[in-house]
This record gives structure tokens, sequence and C-alpha cells, in this order.
């Protein structure tokens, strides 16, 4: 039995033909692999159980006991799950991702990135990597790099930082002197103090860094000299720089900014404020003075131009080819704002002049709103600070660099200290226009004080035909641009606010045949008076009388060429500023500065020098008188156009029982007006007296003393005005005889093509040219004249009437802008309150942060939906902006929905930092609400944080 039993076993196991084992089974597949997971399965429950020093030992076990090709098998599989090897990612990505990458580096660690390897030593000697660094300081090459070199413009950098001329503040101020206010001896001690400490800390960073320098590997030679030669050109500047570092102490200060090569021009979005690096301003264009014309021919002209300006379109397309133009925002601008403007402009390059196109008086300009400047406020740190900045954009005054102001601040005294004072404060010349001249800014063609070399500065900036059509009727076209803004803004929306006006201005231009107006534009006027004067005289032979009164017409003009205004003027003819009390010297030519200083050391040439001053002198007074005269007869002639075209033929009509208007609508419209005829002609009559008796000794300001003791006529017109023009509007409408009676006399030939509203118009502008017009005169008479004082107390009279118009104008523009945005708003709430005005509108994008959690470079956003931000003086209207389009229009329509609004005081604003995943955002969180947005442009931010910052800081205060 047990030997059958044996060989029936051998059997099967013959069957299974088994091999090493018998529970392994070879030649059954499916019994083998089913046995093979059972037996992994138990391994893996043990690896589970083991603790990690018994797997590490099993681990390391197994793999000694394994052959090449499975050790081969193991290391590719890590390599597909993980990689395993650091890679060199400018190896890796293409190459302009890694230039990309490497331009976020500052200077310094470029450097240092430069001597990690040879590939990184390629990339970051780029010169699309320094080009931009050198041209934001102004330093450009001499000379145009050969096609295979490369590392020029980093060569360039160094070497002009190297060459640096940097002055400590007490030096400049020893150097280009100070308008700071005198010190106490204690100020004076703690300056010192300060200035010692800081010196300290500079001696300390920089003998640190001379040891760095010294242990640190010096840098590869450039890609055209020899890699084995370490005797390189930058060791050699190297050690002749840590030589002249041993000897001299302002070496040590130009080391340290050497070393400091990342604090370069930056500007942070939350304060609105610039940090430059200490840049001397003589050596901003390089260090290669050699070649001086072709620095000279990079240095362009730039002119900004203010959105207040009427029709400033207009303005901006008569600027010359070749003129860098800006068109700024007057309201809810800032001055770091406009310097930003400035900055992207020039791009780094100095100007060889910079004009300031905007509104203003002969006292002060109306930069922005709420920073009009003038001699009050010119030394306050903003102020001061941005004209400091303003004139380090300008070439030197000995390069041919000046500013010039188009606002008339040559016409009185407190303008030309305020040109005197920007001088010395900025080392440029500023010239302004001398502006003894009254009618539509033509202050601006008129002559200029103290011009530049290279010509009068309307013919430099702009094209003269075009800027004198604007001149003549820059009010008429700001009522039809208001027009083509409204229909033209939706599709030039996306555009840059200079290019669009370039494009109306252009537009505007093209359709008014800008030839054609100034061919006939004197040949017009002298025929609108001569039919004017036919239509008084009723002759029975209208063509000879007409013929008659041009004959006589031309004879005059050509008697009084002289008093023509000149739109170009000689250079050799200025203003020398030589007084701060306000006794300015004219200097014609320049034989007379010459003889000024020969003739100072004997009596006989001071007196000639006085009898020409003083002949000067009253040669200006009796230009500003007589224009003065001429001024005040075409205001006249204005006032009895409305008596005779309108005020009398209404009044017949009610006399003669065919009334077109009722007597109490005709004395509401008429009554004022024509009392203020009768004033004006009396003073006109006054002037005329004075005139044709005019002498050295007389002075106009007894006769606009007794002028102004009278003005309470003008107070009930501008109080009634707004109810004149209700009664005129409403009669229009209710009365169509009276409408038929409008259109037979508006804009007719009589009229001067002007309706009456705008005719009504002419008494709020009136008082603007007597306010220039007087301190023209104070400005040319003597302080021992016997009128001096006359013309002192007339100007603070008028200019305090002045005041009052103004504050009046500005209530109901305030007024109606905020009515406007009501209107516009669904669902917004009473805006209309005391004191509240708009500062700015922005648009923005809402969004939404995925996980707050997570820091804020890692956030991931969203956006939600559009907002319109209302930022008033008070509060903060939040409101959310949505587009509806017209069928078959290529148009749309906007529409403003309510959403929250937030006092001032209670409104906190925090940055939110550029990442990859978010630019150009912030928070704006109030009590209730927060918002989390974000601009399309990084400048609508910097302008609008600037601003918003701004307005919650003075409403703190208040």
């Amino acid at each position: 039995m047990s030997g059958g039993n044996s060989s029936q076993e051998t059997l099967e196991m013959d069957s299974f033909h088994t091999r090493f084992s018998t529970w392994t089974p070879f030649s059954n597949k499916s019994l083998n692999r089913q046995l093979f997971q059972e037996r992994v399965a138990l391994v893996s429950h043990w690896f589970e159980l083991w603790t990690n020093k018994q797997r590490q030992q099993f681990l390391f076990t197994i793999f000694l006991q394994c052959s090449k090709s499975q050790l081969r098998f193991v290391q590719d599989w890590f390599s597909e799950r993980k990689q395993v090897a650091r890679v060199d990612f400018c190896t890796v990505l293409p190459r302009f991702i890694s230039l990309y990458i490497f331009s976020f580096l500052n200077p310094k660690d470029l450097c240092a990135a430069a001597q990690v390897s040879w590939p990184w030593k390629f990339l970051t000697e780029q010169d699309c990597l320094w080009m931009p660094k050198c041209v934001k300081f102004g330093w450009f090459l001499p000379y145009t790099p050969a096609d295979n070199e490369y590392g020029a413009w980093k060569h360039h950098y160094i070497a002009c930082v190297t060459h640096l001329d940097w002055l400590t503040p007490r030096e400049a101020a020893a150097v280009y002197g100070t308008l700071n206010e005198p010190k106490t001896e204690d100020e004076e001690v703690q300056e010192r103090q300060r200035e010692r400490c800081l010196r300290k800390i500079i001696w300390e960073k920089t003998a640190l860094r001379k040891k760095e320098l010294l242990r640190a590997r010096p840098p590869w030679g450039s890609g055209d000299c020899c890699s084995r030669s370490f005797t390189s050109k930058c060791q050699l500047r190297l050690s002749r720089m840590l030589r002249d570092l041993s000897g001299l102490q302002g070496a040590s200060e130009k080391e340290l900014v050497l070393a400091s090569l990342d604090v370069l021009p930056t500007r942070s979005n939350v304060s609105g404020s610039h940090s430059y690096s200490l840049l001397s301003k003589k050596n901003w264009c390089g260090v290669h003075k050699k070649d001086d014309s072709s620095s000279y021919a990079l240095q362009p002209h730039f002119i900004l131009i203010s959105s207040r300006v009427p029709a400033y379109e207009l303005v901006a397309e008569s600027v010359q080819a070749g003129v860098l133009s800006a068109v700024y925002e007057h309201s809810g601008g800032t001055l770091d704002g406009l310097l930003q403007l400035i900055e992207t402009a020039l791009r780094g390059r100095k100007a060889r002049s910079v004009g300031i196109f905007s509104d203003g008086d002969s006292r002060e300009i109306n930069l922005l709103q709420g920073y009009k400047i003038g001699i009050e406020n010119l030394l306050r740190p903003e102020v001061r600070d941005f004209w400091e900045k303003l004139g380090s954009y300008v070439a030197t005054e000995e390069e041919g660099g000046h500013v010039d102001l188009f606002v008339p601040l040559g016409a009185s005294e407190a303008g030309v200290e305020v040109l005197s004072q920007l001088s010395q404060l900025t080392g440029t010349l500023f010239t302004a226009p001398l502006g003894i001249a009254t009618g539509s800014y033509q202050h601006v063609l008129s002559e200029w004080l103290g011009p530049p070399p290279d010509g009068a500065p309307p013919s430099v900036y702009f094209s003269e035909s075009k800027l004198q059509t604007w001149a003549h009727a820059a009010d008429l076209l700001e009522d039809a641009l208001k027009s083509v803004r409204k229909q033209l803004g939706p599709f030039l929306k996306e555009l840059q606010k200079g290019i669009s006006a370039r494009m109306v201005g252009q537009f505007m231009f093209d359709s008014m045949s800008t030839e054609d107006i100034l061919n006939n534009q004197d040949t017009a006027q002298a025929l609108v008076d001569g039919l004017g004067e036919l239509s008084k005289e009723h002759s029975d032979k209208p063509l000879e009388f007409l013929s008659n009164f041009l004959l006589k017409k031309s004879k005059k003009s050509k008697d009084f060429e002289g008093n023509v205004i000149l739109t170009k003027c000689d250079p050799k003819e200025t203003f020398s500023l030589l007084m701060k009390k306000g006794n300015v010297i004219e200097d014609k030519s320049q034989d007379t500065k010459s003889s000024l200083s020969k003739s100072a050391l004997n009596l006989e040439g001071l007196v000639k020098l006085e009898r020409r001053l003083r002949r000067d002198w009253a040669e200006r007074r009796s230009a500003a008188v007589r224009e003065l005269l001429r001024s005040e007869r075409k205001y006249v002639q204005l006032l009895e156009t409305v008596r005779d075209v309108y005020a009398a033929p209404l009044g017949a009509a009610l006399s003669a029982n065919r009334a077109i208007l009722s007597a109490a609508n005709i004395q509401i419209i008429f009554s004022d007006i024509l009392r203020i005829l009768s004033l004006n002609r009396q003073f006109l009559g006054n002037l005329g007296d004075r005139l044709q008796e005019w002498g050295p000794a007389h002075c106009v300001g007894d006769i606009f003393i007794k002028f102004g003791s009278q003005l309470n006529t003008y107070t009930n017109f501008f109080n009634n005005y707004p109810v004149v023009l209700r009664t005129i509007e409403k009669c229009r409408e209710m009365t169509p005889a009276f409408r038929a009676f409008l259109k037979r006399h508006d804009k007719t030939i009589v009229t001067h093509m002007l309706s009456l509203p705008e005719l009504l118009l002419y008494p709020f502008r009136r008082f603007e040219e007597y306010i220039h017009l007087l301190y023209a005169l104070k400005l040319h008479t003597p302080a021992e004249h016997v009128g001096h004082g006359d013309l002192n107390t007339a100007i603070n009279q008028i200019k305090t009437y002045k005041d009052y118009i103004d504050q009046i104008k500005e209530n109901i523009h305030m007024k109606e802008q905020l009515s406007d945005i009501q209107r516009l708003i669904w669902g917004c709430p009473t805006l209309s309150e005391a004191n509240r005005y708009l500062i700015r509108v922005q648009d923005v994008v809402q969004l939404r942060c995925c996980d707050e959690e997570i820091s804020f470079s890692l956030r991931v956003y969203e956006q939600i939906r559009d907002l319109t931000l209302f930022l008033f003086n008070d509060a903060l209207l939040v409101s959310s902006r949505g587009t509806s389009h017209i069928p078959f229009e290529r148009i749309s329509k906007t529409t403003y929905q309510f959403t929250a609004s937030v006092a001032l005081h209670r409104l906190l604003i925090e940055d939110i930092p550029d990442s990859k995943y978010v630019k150009n955002a912030f928070i704006l969180q109030g009590p209730k609400h927060e918002w989390l947005c974000a601009t399309e442009v990084e400048d609508d931010k910097f302008l609008w944080m600037s601003i918003l910052q701004k307005a919650i800081r003075s409403s703190v205060e208040k």
C-alpha cells in the first residue's frame, strides 16, 4: 500500500512539473500567478507591520540581491514619477521667458547672477535687460553696438554710476542756494547732529562693503575680452575705485551709491510718493559729454495741456510735429500724478523745454483742482517738491533749457515774483506772457517775459495758424465740443486721453476750414462794424456809405499798426527782473545790460538809465490804459446791443399794445442789465476824459474806486441771473411770438453772431479783464507814483468782488454736477448738500478671493462685476456698472445702479501687491462692507490711490 501510494504521488507531481519547490507549479501559469499574488500580499502585510528601521533593512537586503537591469528599472521608475535631479531653468525654459524672469532683478542682483554660470552670465548681460535701466536715468550710449557685441549697456550703466556727482544737502545748499527760512540755533545744531549720524552710518556701511568686495570673487570679463585674462577692464576699474575710496571721503559716499545699485526710482502705489536716487542734476544725461550736439538732439520739447482750458482738444491738435504733448485731467488730479505723466512721456530723457498750458491769471496758476499756485503757497512742501522735480526733467539753463507757463504771470508784481522764486528754486529759466491784452486767451499770443533763445514759446510748441484760430474762438468752440465729446466719447473711451484729444481736435479743424477763418476774420469783423453803423445811420446810399466806412477803417488800422498783438517777439527785447519789491527793469537790447554795468560808476549814466526806465514805464502804462479803454468801449457796445436789439423793441411793442412779453417779464430780464449799461457808460466816459489829458503823473485808480463803490448794480444782476435764464426759457416755450422774435434777432450780424443768453455772459468775464489790466498798470507804476495807492485799493476792491462772482459760479456748477450724477445713478440717494463737490470718477472691477487663508502672493481671484466709484470731498459712492447694446447700433449704453455710500473718515484703504494672479488691486473697507477692486491700468490705480488718500486725510482733518 505504501509503495502504491508513493508511486501515485510521484505521478501527480510529475503532472504539475514543479521546479525548486514542491509548492510552486511551473507549467500551470494561472495557479502560479495566484500563488505569487498571495505571497506578495503576505509580504506587504508584513512590511506594514515593520518599523521604519526594519523597512530600510529589508529594502537594503532586496537591493543587494537585485541585478543591474533591475536597479536600472527602479531608477527609471523614480525618474518618471518624480524628477530627482535639479535642472537649471535657463536650460529648460525658452530664452524669452528666462529674460523676462531676470528683468525683475535690480542691477546689483543681475551682477551677482552673472557669476553663477556661463548661461546665466550670457543672459544677464543682454542689452534688453540693461537698456531700460540706463534709459530711465537718461543715460544713452554714445555709439551703436555691433551685431555680435553684447554687454555694452551693462558697461555703460556701471561707467555712469561710477561717475555720479552726489552732493549732501548742506553741500547742495552751499552750491545752489536755498529758499528755506533761516533756522534757529537749536534747529541748526540738531541738523548738524543728524548729518553727523548719517555720515557715521555711511562710513560704517562703506567699510563693510569694502571688506565684502575684497573677499568676493571678481566678475568675469565681457564676451569680447579674453576670458583667461584676469586683469580685465572691470577689475582695473574696481581696483582703481578701491584706491580712491581709501583717500577721499566724498568717494566713500559715491561707493555707497555704487553698492546700492538696487535703490532705483520707484513708486509706491499706496502712498503715491516717489523715491529717487541721489543723482546730480548736471550729470543726469550720462557721463559722455563729448558729443553735445547729439545729446541736444535727443532733448525734445514737451508741453502739458490742462483739460480745464476751453476746447483743449484744439490746443492739443495745434502742437507741432516732433513736440511731445500730454493732456492731463484738471479735476481729481494730484501733483504726483502729474510728475508721473511727465516721466512716462519723456522716458528717461531730459526735455529741452517744458510748457504748461493751464488756466490761471496774472497772479497764480490754476494747475490742478485745489492747487492754485501763487506766491502764498509756492513754498509749501508738496508744491515745492513738484517744481524741484519738474526742474530735474529740464535741461540746465546753460544748455538752453527753460519752462514756459502759458499764464500771464508777467502782467503783475505777484506773477513776476512767482517766476523769480521758481527760477531761484529750480535753477531753470521760467517764462510767461506779459498779457497786456484782453479777449479770449489773447495773452498767449502777446509778448513774453524773458523769451528763451530758441524763439517765442507759441511758435516753438504750436502751429501759429491753428493756435490763433483757437484763441479767437475758444469759448464758442468749447460749446460746440461738448456735443462732440458726448457723441465720440463712447468710441474713444478705450484710447488714451491725449490721443483722443488729438483726434477730436483734428476733426474740428477739418470741419472749420482754418485757413478761411484766419483769412476772412478781419474782413468779416470790418463788415460787421460797417453794417452796424449803416443800420444806425439809415443812409440813402448804403453802398457808398459802406465803402467810405471801410476806407476809414483801413486807414485807422494802418495808423495803429504798432498796437497789434505780436505773435512773435524778439528774444533781445525782454525784461530783466532786478527788484523784489515789484520794480521791474525792461532791457530791450543787450547793449542796455552792458551800459548798465559800465555807467553804474558815474552819475550821468545813472540819470540816463533812470530817465529811460521812467520812459519805458510810461509807455507800458499808456499801452495798458489804451487797452483798458478799447476793451471797455467794446464791452459797452455789447451791452448797447442788448438794449437796442432786444429791450427797446420789446418795450416798444408793449407800448403799442402789441405786446410780445409782459411788462413783468421784460423787467425781470432787462432791468439789471440796463442799469449795468448806464453805470459802464459813465465809467467809459470818465476813462475817455482821463486818456485825453493822459500824462506820466495821471492814473486811473481813483476812477476804479468810484466805479467799485457802485457795484451793487452788478450784485443784483448776478443774484438774479439764474432767474433771468429761467424766465427766458419759460417765455420761449410758452410764447410763440417771443420765440419768433428771438429767432429773428439771435445770432445775426448786429448781435455779433451771439444769442441773448450769450450776450448776458459778458458781465461775468469783464471783471477778470479789469483785474488783469489793473495788475499790469500797477506793475508799470513806480512805488513813489501818486496813483500807486489808489491802484492797490482798486485792485483789492475789484478782486474781492471777483471772488464773490467765482463763488456764485462754483456753487451753481457743483449743484448742476450733483444733480446730473443723481439722475445718472438708479436708486441714488439725495446728493445735494452744502459744500459737497465731485473729485473723481473711477471705473474698476470687483474681485473675489477663492481662498483667503493662503498668502497674498498665491491667492487666485475671480471677477464678480463692474463698479464705478464716485469720489466726493466727504463720501465715496459705489455703484454697479452695466452695459446694454442698442440693436443695429455700434454704440452701447452704460447704466449705473446704486450699491452703497461710505463717509470718507470711516473708510480704510489697503493695497494688494501685484502677483502672478492679480494686478493693480486694492481693498476698500467700510464699517459694513468691503470691496476688493482692481483697475485696468497701473497709472489709474496710482492716481486713484493718491487722490483717495488725500481726500481721506482732508476729511479727517475737517
